[in-house]
């Protein structure tokens, strides 16, 4: 799973793969791998990164915000 909206978020704020990384807690080899699909990270790593950057884990792995779809009853 290439979490293509991490790179997108990082890339926007400026920050590189080191300064990320140490801020997680992570190597910067594991973010490039999150970051590439090479790895995929844990629930836990992908809540640190959400709350890090204040993104919805869906829009980490995608790139895309979530969208609510009401469904009406019938």
């Amino acid at each position: 799973m290439c979490m293509k909206g991490l790179r997108l978020v990082r890339k926007a704020r400026h920050l590189s793969q080191q300064q990320v990384a140490f801020d997680l807690n992570i190597t910067r080899e594991a973010l490039s791998h999150y970051e590439n699909g090479r790895r995929e990270p844990s629930l836990d790593i992908l809540v640190k990164m959400s709350l890090y950057f204040n993104k919805s884990i869906d829009f980490l792995i995608t790139g895309k915000e979530f969208i609510k779809n009401e469904m009406k009853k019938n």
